[in-house]
């Protein structure tokens, strides 16, 4: 008689790819992964911080306002690389995460940014013709100009694309990821919970970095919970005698010092009468870039 040929097992859609056969990994030495820390560092500064920065300085004659400019070119690039190089901090964790989360977190992530990509580019040249971003779509003087009226609510649904489900789809699944990545950040051994040289000098501009993150992308929320999440699974894993090995430190430090910079913000700007208007509620965290066109940026 031939034998049934027996079929390979299926494992669960959200599980780890190899739950229940592979054991998380706690003996090995964790190493402080620099290069990943410091690519991510080194972008996130100039592919996103210098975004606008670039647009400011660069003249306009190079970049006609009906082609993309020169921030949107680094927009697609840091579309391609953060993803590139969120997929290869998850590879390296000791912990076998689950890889469909991580991929729906990622294809979110690409979308998301994409969606901004759009509507930041068409904020920049709205811009460059007199927008004043410390006020509503509304209340800005170009925009009473407009006729038809309705074409201000097409602006207000541009707005809501860049500001609100853009940055919503994008910091979403890149602070998941993150979250996934910290669960696999701890160690039996206490020698190892450390950070290394490297390690502080980048905790400074990752910080600073973050903050603006957090402050011009408007998810101050979402930012709490997930530092929130970051405590619960330090003391969840401390019951366990395990330890933050050097990333998991350099990732809950970077976040606690981001809160110490946004507190210094929030302090600095209480009492503007103009920002307090366009930020009401308690919830109170200006955008660096409202600060920049309200008392830095000369008005022609």
């Amino acid at each position: 008689m031939r034998k049934r040929q027996q079929q390979p097992l299926q494992t669960p859609f959200f599980l780890p790819r190899n739950a229940g056969n592979e054991p998380e990994n706690l003996d090995k030495k964790p190493q402080f992964h620099l290069d990943l820390w410091f690519y991510f560092t080194v972008q996130n500064w100039i592919l996103d911080f210098g975004r606008p920065i670039a647009m400011i300085i660069l003249p306009l004659e190079w970049f006609p306002l009906n082609k993309p400019s020169v921030g949107d070119y680094f927009h697609m690039a840091y579309n391609i690389i953060t993803p590139f190089l969120l997929l290869k901090l998850i590879e390296r964790s000791p912990k076998t995460l689950p890889l469909s989360a991580v991929y729906i977190c990622i294809i979110t992530f690409v979308m998301g940014a994409s969606i901004h990509l759009v509507g930041d580019s068409v904020n920049h040249r709205l811009i460059l013709s007199g927008y004043q971003l410390h006020l509503s779509v509304r209340d800005n003087p170009m925009m009473k100009e407009l006729k038809p009226e309705t074409l201000i609510d097409s602006f207000e649904l541009l707005y809501y694309y860049d500001e609100s489900l853009g940055h919503l789809m994008w910091y979403i699944p890149l602070f998941i990821i993150f979250c996934l990545y910290f669960t696999g950040c701890f160690t039996l051994c206490r020698k190892d919970s450390r950070m290394p040289m490297s390690a502080w000098l980048l905790l400074g501009p990752s910080s600073l970095y973050y903050w603006y993150l957090v402050t011009e992308g408007q998810i101050f929320v979402l930012y709490i919970f997930t530092t929130f999440a970051m405590m619960a699974t330090v003391m969840h894993k401390k019951r366990k005698g395990l330890v933050m090995d050097s990333n998991g430190l350099f990732l809950f430090y970077s976040f606690c010092i981001t809160l110490v910079l946004i507190s210094v913000w929030v302090a600095f700007l209480w009492n503007d009468k103009i920002l307090r208007r366009k930020y009401p509620g308690v919830m109170y965290v200006p955008e660096p870039w409202a600060y920049y066109t309200l008392h830095i940026k000369k008005t022609p």
